[in-house]
């Protein structure tokens, strides 16, 4: 018989291509997804009877020590206190993005307003999904340009019990009339393509080669693409006072702040994350 913390030390031995304390993380991770095995189960070494159901460990480390993220070897991650299914198709939600719901979540707590609420470039439905779960007085609507993203946010929405209307748009060529959607929005949300391709020799393996780049990356001859189409749409289909957030580049906050302000937008600021960095952008359409 083998116990919890045996198996947590073999595994934190064989994953090889992780600092320590991120293969620590990553072990927890396998243990209470696979065995529901808990941290404290490991302090205490709780017994594993023999009996019990493993999964091919050898198969799993190998796929970790190539680089496979952890969560599409699960199949999901955690988002603001929620489980989310992710897969090749969707970025990995980050820990950043969370504070870009926080912002909105906060500006939006009032139960006697209704906002609509749109969410452009909503990948796994992480940012719309847990809107609509914190703030069940709006009304949520999520864009996507891939169909594979769009089957994984519909699916986290349907186990996650969240109201959101899904549509397949491409917001550098916007269709109109907007389907199943108000002409003009009380809040815009985004999380953009907004790495550089110049920034990919400093991005680690697991993102370059499992998530999807046209998620990820913008060419370094238009690098505020997005930004300026957000910004654009957000000209005509927010409602005055309405407000637009969006996750930014940290090398280019000035650069994006002025997208806002070229464009009419007021009270444009630059917002850092928990780490300091330039991270995000919230604006008032004029």
């Amino acid at each position: 018989m083998t116990s919890a913390r045996q198996l947590y030390q073999q595994l934190t031995r064989r994953i090889t291509v992780y600092p320590l304390k991120e293969t620590q993380a990553i072990a927890f991770m396998l243990l209470e997804h696979y065995l529901r095995l808990r941290n404290v189960d490991v302090l205490v070494d709780r017994p594993i009877p023999d009996t019990q159901i493993q999964p091919n460990w050898d198969e799993i480390i190998d796929r970790l020590n190539r680089n496979e993220p952890i969560q599409h070897i699960i199949g999901s991650t955690e988002f603001c206190g929620l489980t989310f299914q992710v897969s090749a198709s969707v970025l990995i939600p980050r820990p950043e993005t969370e504070e870009l719901v926080r912002l909105v979540t906060r500006d939006y707590a009032e139960p006697d307003e209704k906002p609509s609420i749109l969410d452009i470039g909503t990948g796994s439905g992480c940012i719309a999904i847990v809107l609509a779960r914190f703030l069940p007085h709006a009304n949520v609507h999520a864009w996507d340009v891939s169909d594979e993203a769009l089957e994984v946010a519909r699916e986290n929405a349907r186990q996650l019990m969240a109201d959101v209307r899904f549509a397949r748009q491409d917001m550098l060529n916007v269709s109109f009339p907007l389907p199943d959607a108000p002409e003009q929005f009380d809040c815009i949300v985004s999380n953009p393509p907004y790495v550089t391709y110049s920034e990919a020799d400093h991005m680690r393996p697991n993102v370059l080669r499992f998530e999807p780049h046209e998620a990820l990356f913008v060419e370094d001859s238009d690098p505020l693409l997005f930004y300026k189409a957000i910004a654009d749409f957000g000209k005509h289909h927010l409602k005055s006072d309405g407000r637009c957030y969006v996750e930014i580049n940290e090398h280019f906050g000035p650069e994006t702040q002025n997208v806002f302000e070229e464009r009419g937008y007021k009270n444009v600021e630059i917002l850092k994350d928990i780490h300091g960095k330039n991270r995000f952008i919230r604006a008032v359409c004029g």
